[in-house]
């Protein structure tokens, strides 16, 4: 038998009223009583009548993801992946249901197929264009972005504070001494990884530590194989005087980067350093384990969904942009200097 809301606030040890507040997504409640809420509804595997609940509300309870990204894998991606669990763990948690859809050109056709689902609202994942985001501001649904920004002020942004996560990798670095230190870089045209070489390049400059030409490889993908090939750049170009440590822009780069260094005998981290970034499942399993800067995936997903329900219940929501801090896992890869340039 179908468990009621009475059965979820007795369950919960809260009113009904707060009960039918959490479900619906109308009125205040603290984080503590709306996830108190969520687990009761969850253990008594609360489901309400969806056609039900449409004809009252004049809504569908879906929702739309659309991740935008040139290059595969997508889904299976260890961030976008990331991201698409917790929005569908959140999605559930407050009985949406979600179509789940990529698009690789950018194209109008996908927003065309989450408006026939009538969803109520979108999160769309990664880079877009202004033009993509006036065409979906013209049918006039809830949207709100992750991972990705535009030059808008009216929509809501979920980013990772990029640029700063490239100054902690800078300041570890060199507070560990290293001076000749090299970076490889994923696709500039990519928000992230175009911040990350920016913020991690300006601090060191303000350092006091010059980046040679000769120890930056640059890469229009940011895969565990184009980190290998960018690391036997640098091998070729300067193998004589290698960097000592080395700033990848996420943690396939810096793996695939670490292939090669052990392929070449070189010790990590005794004869160079690696860091990372993005803090992927895999980057705790490499032998060493990955010093690597933590980036927000599993929050961005819930806050998501958090979101974009205000916004489709038209509760009260500023446009923002909030920018989550990167923090510094320190693992096996980094260690002080033991070179003298």
């Amino acid at each position: 038998m179908n468990s009621t809301i009475i059965d979820i606030a007795r369950h919960a040890g809260v009113s009904k009223s707060t009960v039918s507040r959490v479900i619906s997504g109308k009125g205040y409640t603290s984080p503590e009583v709306r996830e108190k809420v969520m687990l009761a509804a969850r253990e008594l595997q609360y489901k309400p009548n969806a056609v039900a609940r449409a004809m009252v509300s004049q809504r569908t309870y879906n929702i739309g993801i659309i991740i935008y990204r040139k290059d595969y894998p997508i889904v299976s991606h260890p961030i976008y992946g990331k991201i698409v669990d917790s929005i569908l763990a959140a999605a559930e948690a407050m009985n949406y249901s979600v179509f789940v859809s990529t698009d690789k050109e950018m194209s109008q056709r996908t927003a065309d197929y989450m408006l026939e689902k009538r969803v109520d609202g979108l999160v769309l994942i990664s880079r877009l264009s202004q033009e993509m985001i006036g065409y979906i501001d013209s049918f006039h649904i809830p949207y709100l972005m992750v991972n990705g920004t535009v030059e808008n002020n009216n929509v809501i942004q979920i980013v990772n504070d990029d640029r700063q996560g490239g100054r902690i990798a800078a300041d570890h670095l060199y507070a560990l001494g290293h001076r000749r230190i090299g970076i490889i870089a994923g696709p500039q045209d990519h928000r992230s990884h175009h911040l990350r070489y920016e913020g991690f390049s300006r601090r060191m400059r303000e350092l006091g530590c010059d980046i040679s030409e000769q120890h930056i490889a640059l890469s229009p993908h940011s895969t565990f194989e184009e980190g290998a090939a960018c690391f036997h750049q640098l091998w070729e170009r300067s193998h004589s005087k290698l960097p000592n440590a080395i700033f990848a822009t996420n943690d396939m780069l810096a793996l695939g980067a670490m292939r090669v260094m052990l392929e070449k005998g070189l010790r990590i981290p005794q004869d160079i350093s690696v860091i990372g970034s993005d803090n992927i499942d895999f980057a705790s399993f490499s032998n060493p384990p990955l010093t690597t800067i933590h980036t927000e995936k599993d929050q961005m997903g819930r806050d998501a969904v958090y979101r974009l329900n205000r916004l489709i219940h038209k509760l009260e929501l500023h446009p923002e942009r909030i920018e989550y801090e990167p923090k510094l896992i320190v693992r096996g890869t980094t260690g002080p200097s033991l070179s003298s340039g």
